[in-house]
């Protein structure tokens, strides 16, 4: 088992990838850049205050991408569902109307119209009471799969670069 020294740099680098990812226009690159940036940053972290030996093997990348991405999205959605709370709205209130313009052009008939009163009814929870189950859990599926992923991506670009400084 790990101890919380090890776990320490991806909990820290996995929440401040969080609070990025709630300022508006930042939010947008938050995936595809800030979470990778985390993972990377814990990697080194790690070296910095564990003493790691160099070269990184692909268990710690695992490791060190993976739980950064689970802290990532739980600290986000965390975020997310308390801004949503006290404001009474969000972006997925605010876009709704015009999502459902582009799915209308779809033409899925009763699919669409089952889809689209689910939606209706998390936009009327969250104006209501400030809290969507169904959203909630929605943002926190993705947010988990998509930071899963790109914090493992940035694990992997930060053990590259790191076993290469480690030759010099």
């Amino acid at each position: 088992m790990m101890n919380k020294k090890r776990i320490m740099p991806t909990l820290v680098c996995g929440f401040g990838a969080a609070v990025l990812t709630t300022i508006p226009g930042v939010k947008n690159f938050g995936c595809c850049l800030i979470v990778p940036l985390a993972a990377i940053l814990a990697l080194m972290l790690d070296i910095r205050v564990n003493k790691t030996m160099l070269p990184i093997d692909i268990k710690s990348v695992v490791f060190f991408g993976i739980l950064t991405g689970v802290f990532a999205a739980l600290f986000s959605t965390f975020f997310d569902v308390l801004i949503t709370f006290i404001t009474r709205t969000n972006d997925f209130v605010e876009t709704l109307p015009q999502t459902e313009m582009m799915i209308r052009q779809y033409k899925l008939g009763g699919l669409l119209d089952e889809t689209l009163t689910i939606l209706h009814h998390m936009v009327n929870q969250i104006k209501t009471t400030g809290f969507s189950f169904f959203y909630t859990f929605g943002i926190l599926s993705s947010n988990l799969v998509i930071d899963i992923i790109f914090g493992f991506l940035g694990g992997l670009l930060g053990m590259s670069i790191l076993n290469k400084r480690s030759k010099r």
